[in-house]
């Protein structure tokens, strides 16, 4: 078995494994660091960051930069062409994406959200059907959100030259239920079309679901794991990634998503404890304070560095795809 198969939680959470190996070694016998890039997201978009790829076309040019930058694996939230503000509710607008961006990244693993479970109208007092567009257009990796969260988030209006949307500043009522049944229907639909669920979690609690899920026997080693910190997730503090960390299955791969502000220190503890980083602007529209990011290959730029200086391999998408359990690149025609 190749030792990038070793590289689980349970093989360096120990902490006098822990602190025995990076006595000897510093982190230079730790894991390769995935760094996954969630290029666009579903909440914001150009409005709160003109940098932030909307069309399909510079979600996969800002994917070629990330790729290039050192992220192996790509987060994608396809939107609707006819109005960017929005999501789309479409498998060819995922499809056509998954196709570019594999034009120019021939090895990078494609991801596309899922989330999986549904959304409440609480004013409308109605429930959406499953969310789970992407899952036809066979991305490698997709994410769902076990957790139910909610939450209202400041959103800017959109002007000129951006269309679509709310002109003026507004709340956004994100109220989300995922419930056991609805994970393992999207589970086994996961299945069905080849796709390795990763794992995306809000809160602490999330991992009990998480481990009655597991406990079905329906989703193979080893798990592929995000944890939000900041925003609407976890507390963002060392003490809350480590607990997790504790808590989460032994066969597991554990990455952060630091939410805003966040991003810089929970990716540093992430990296030096052995876990894996995602960056991108879904997740922060800042670089620092005051400062708007340029670009998402800026962001995965800083962690490179970070782990670089930090003396942690980052890994390739080659070894990336080997540590998740992943075969080779999946075509897009």
């Amino acid at each position: 078995m190749s030792e990038l198969k070793n590289y689980m939680l349970g093989d360096y959470r120990s902490i006098l494994k822990y602190s025995e190996q990076i006595n000897r070694y510093g982190l230079s016998k730790l894991p390769p660091l995935i760094i996954s890039c969630a290029i666009t997201g579903a909440q914001h978009g150009a409005e709160a960051n003109m940098n932030l790829p909307e069309t399909a076309e510079a979600q996969a040019q800002s994917t070629y930069d990330a790729y290039n930058a050192g992220a192996s694996l790509v987060h994608v939230h396809a939107r609707n062409p006819e109005n960017l503000a929005v999501d789309t509710s479409n498998s060819e607008d995922y499809k056509r994406v998954n196709h570019l961006i594999r034009e120019k990244c021939p090895d990078i693993i494609i991801n596309n959200t899922c989330i999986g479970g549904r959304l409440l109208d609480v004013d409308q007092g109605t429930i959406s059907d499953k969310l789970h567009v992407s899952l036809p257009a066979c991305p490698e990796v997709a994410s769902i959100d076990i957790a139910t969260t909610t939450n209202r988030i400041k959103m800017k209006g959109r002007k000129p030259p951006l269309t679509g949307g709310h002109s003026e500043d507004w709340i956004k009522h994100f109220d989300y239920v995922m419930t056991d049944d609805n994970a393992v229907e999207i589970l086994n639909e996961m299945k069905q079309y080849g796709i390795k669920p990763e794992w995306e979690m809000y809160n602490i609690t999330d991992i009990k679901q998480l481990n009655r899920l597991m406990a079905t026997g329906i989703v193979e080693e080893p798990y592929w794991i995000q944890m939000l910190f900041g925003g609407n997730g976890v507390q963002p503090s060392a003490q809350s990634l480590m607990l997790a960390a504790d808590l989460l299955p032994e066969k597991s791969l554990f990455s952060v998503i630091a939410i805003g502000g966040t991003a810089p220190s929970i990716s540093a503890l992430a990296i030096i404890l052995g876990h894996h980083v995602r960056v991108g602007l879904e997740d922060a529209v800042y670089y620092a304070p005051h400062q708007k990011a340029e670009s998402n290959a800026q962001l995965v730029e800083r962690i490179v560095k970070l782990a670089r200086l930090l003396g942690r391999e980052v890994a390739t998408p080659a070894q990336a795809r080997e540590m998740l359990g992943l075969g080779a690149p999946r075509a897009y025609d």
